[in-house]
């Protein structure tokens, strides 16, 4: 069996830093994107009564309410 060694405080604060600036990278590529859509997707009509936000079946399950179930 493997003991994990105690990570020093310097440690922490380094890989928290790098989890912050991943974050930030991942935010303004995200913005990119949001600002580079094509006008057709920009104006698009939105689905009635269709599920809120993005499309549910894009991993090929679909969810609702929490749940999540093959097709």
């Amino acid at each position: 069996m493997l003991l994990a060694m105690p990570v020093k405080n310097s440690r922490k604060a380094e890989i928290a830093s790098r989890i912050r600036e991943a974050g930030e990278r991942a935010l303004a590529e995200a913005e990119a994107r949001r600002k580079n859509l094509p006008d057709h997707l920009a104006t698009q009509v939105p689905e009635v009564n269709g599920p809120k936000g993005l499309e549910p079946t894009r991993y090929g399950d679909w969810e609702h309410k929490g749940i999540a179930s093959d097709f």
